[in-house]
């Protein structure tokens, strides 16, 4: 197998693990709503059109019109990094596992991680900027199941009793549910498709998926480290000062549209590679997150913090 065609294997299996490992790979199904071409540009579905009229016996149907349209929208994370592979320690029969095995660890324990913090960030700061959030509210075994209750009405008052919703909750907020012996009555197992895989995961009341997420990816914002500036040299994310933290946001399963691509990875070989002599491999993920203006007023979210 030559190097063009691992690399493209391997950039086909992160794409697809990036969506299975994702505590929000379920938002990506909703990826089948968009046009997507290559490089860093989408277009996004927008629908629109006229309500009920009174009918006419004499003249008939008043007539409406209906709108649709594609949005072109950028996905504004662009982020990358290059490792490499001294020749030495890695030759070229068993290079397509090394390189697959190192890119799928930091595939898990880096880029998923900071994806799902930026999917949730971005919700939570969509929902405080309509007027769909609360604040002020730390969770206790006392209050949960009826602020739960209250969050869920808000947005079936919305949307009506019928649409499927996902509750992605803090961790240390679901364990509340679940280590109660009176309010984990509530829970049902249910099963949560997800890509290609069908995921066990718990619901309440047997209706509402309860997708648990580390805290320290349910913030309302983040810095994104560059790599180059001082500070930041390690990448990755952290949580922004004075950001808040996010119990839960509750929303209809359709409403977020999630994006992430490998770009195109290349792989040099020692003899290519101009820097050293080993092996050089670049990695970069473009994504981002969406939801249109009718749709965020159908979400909810749920903060520790009180929002000024």
């Amino acid at each position: 197998m030559n190097k063009i065609e691992t690399a493209s294997i391997i950039q086909s299996e992160l794409d697809k693990a990036a969506v299975e490992q994702s505590t929000s790979g379920w938002m990506e199904v909703n990826e089948k709503l968009i046009k997507y071409n290559g490089g860093e540009e989408v277009k996004i579905p927008s629908l629109d059109m006229d309500g009920l009229a009174d009918y006419d016996r004499k003249n008939g149907f008043v007539e409406g019109s209906v709108d649709f349209k594609y949005q072109t929208m950028t996905m504004t994370q662009d982020r990358g990094r290059s490792f490499s592979f001294d020749e030495n320690s890695v030759d070229e029969t068993n290079f397509a596992l090394t390189a697959s095995t190192v890119m799928g660890q930091f595939q898990r324990e880096k880029v998923i991680p900071e994806i799902d913090a930026y999917r949730y960030s971005k919700i939570a700061a969509n929902c405080i900027t309509k007027g769909r959030a609360s604040g002020g509210y730390v969770p206790a075994e006392s209050t949960i199941l009826q602020k739960l209750y209250y969050d869920i009405a808000a947005v079936q008052d919305v949307v009506g009793e019928n649409t499927p919703l996902v509750i992605t909750i803090d961790r240390m907020t679901a364990a509340i549910l679940s280590m109660s012996e009176k309010l984990s009555r509530k829970l049902d197992v249910t099963d949560f498709r997800q890509g290609d895989v069908t995921l066990k995961v718990k619901s309440l009341d047997g209706i509402y998926p309860l997708i648990p997420v580390g805290s320290d990816k349910m913030k309302t914002a983040y810095l994104f480290k560059d790599g180059k500036t001082e500070g930041q040299e390690s990448g990755g994310f952290a949580p922004a000062e004075g950001c808040r933290s996010i119990n839960w946001i509750i929303t209809p399963k359709t409403a977020p549209i999630a994006v992430s691509k490998t770009d195109k990875t290349r792989i040099f070989d020692p003899e290519t590679n101009q820097k050293a002599r080993a092996w050089a491999m670049d990695y970069r993920k473009f994504h981002d997150l969406w939801i249109t203006e009718k749709k965020i007023v159908q979400c909810f979210a749920n903060l520790k913090e009180a929002l000024e």
